[in-house]
């Protein structure tokens, strides 16, 4: 498959996009122009929760404007799996989500040749917006893994604070995938993330889907449920279904059918993604400037959720004990403190626009 860049495009400067979309988004840079959230914001308030509430776990509202009860902890450590930027206080998730992690991690190393997963963020204790970073991960049921395979050894806190990503794509060429880095092992890792029947899409740079458009020659299947977005470079983030019985999980459309490498996918190599908007009408009003989300503008349960009871402590509310790998981690004098002030992030926000830097004004609605 190929997509071929039009005149007006090349004018408009391959290269400088390159930079921009590249190299940009994988160094984080979309996260380091949020603004502090105000202290009774829906951000401030669901970031200073430091633990789960008692009770069963349910996912509140929509991915990217909800909240939830009853989260566990993925274990900083496992056989297969250690968990990043533990700082943050991201490793929470509906108990679904994080025993999809467990398993998917076991299954990377029998049948993709991948030695363990690095987990970056999950959610808060109680979902709702984070500080900086994402809009969706607010109900329990996305998850980031790092394109990165799991050392031989175990992390420490430090290194699990700094670890710098890597991205798979080249610094001078627009969304084209590094043929040094990019390896068989993470389009197997992909394609069977994909083929869990409770995971719904799967988020991954525009450059990435064209390759795996381009090279996957196994079972097409689930290719469909790799969705192009910005950024997703240096990671991919998995996205589940509402599991069954949750009623106030609000889903998002189906995937459409087939592969998705079509027209859909030829939409992120032509410019109209980085076109700038349209001027206003000379009589038209001014828009209003954005105004931050409070827990009223949220699914009305999720104020219940801020005022609920803690569980005891955060082991009581860690799948599977303290530690999955047997014993206290190199990482747990992190583990307990939110990260303390918006900071610039490794990841773009996971299904909707970047909060800075160029904005499409025809995005396509599904993803």
């Amino acid at each position: 498959m190929a997509f071929g860049f039009t005149q007006a495009f090349r004018t408009f400067g391959r290269l400088a996009l390159a930079g921009a979309i590249g190299a940009g988004l994988a160094a984080g840079e979309v996260g380091a122009g949020q603004k502090t959230p105000s202290p009774g914001s829906a951000k401030a308030l669901f970031a200073g929760a430091s633990l789960p509430t008692q009770g069963p776990a349910q996912p509140i509202g929509f991915y990217a404007k909800g909240c939830m009860t009853g989260a566990v902890a993925l274990p900083t450590d496992g056989p297969t799996w250690q968990a990043m930027r533990l700082s943050r206080n991201r490793r929470w998730g509906n108990p679904a989500m994080i025993a999809l992690l467990e398993r998917f991690s076991q299954d990377a190393v029998r049948y993709a040749g991948w030695p363990g997963i690095l987990v970056g963020d999950i959610a808060q204790p109680r979902g709702g917006p984070m500080l900086n970073g994402h809009s969706s991960h607010q109900i329990g049921l996305d998850a980031d893994i790092w394109f990165m395979p799991m050392p031989a050894r175990r992390l420490t806190a430090e290194e699990r604070e700094n670890l710098p990503f890597t991205t798979m794509l080249q610094k001078n060429k627009f969304l084209t995938v590094n043929p040094k880095v990019w390896t068989e092992s993470r389009a197997r890792l992909l394609m069977l993330a994909a083929s869990y029947p409770q995971v719904e899409r799967i988020f991954v740079n525009p450059a990435i889907k064209k390759k795996m458009c381009d090279t996957w020659t196994g079972d097409r299947t689930n290719l469909g449920k790799l969705r192009p977005i910005y950024g997703h470079d240096s990671h991919f983030h998995i996205r589940m279904k509402c599991p069954p019985g949750a009623a106030g999980c609000t889903p998002q459309a189906a995937v459409a059918a087939g592969d998705g490498c079509d027209k859909s996918l030829a939409y992120w190599f032509t410019p109209a993604p980085w076109a700038p908007p349209k001027p206003p009408k000379p009589d038209a009003k001014p828009p209003k400037p954005p105004r931050e989300m409070m827990v009223s503008d949220m699914p009305k349960a999720c104020a219940a959720v801020l005022d609920a009871a803690s569980v005891t402590s955060m082991q009581a509310a860690t799948y599977g004990g303290p530690s999955a790998a047997g014993g206290p981690s190199a990482a747990s004098a992190l583990a307990a403190a939110p990260a303390a002030a918006p900071a610039a992030d490794d990841d773009d926000d996971d299904g909707e626009l970047p909060d800075v830097g160029p904005v499409p004004n025809d995005k396509p609605v599904v993803q």
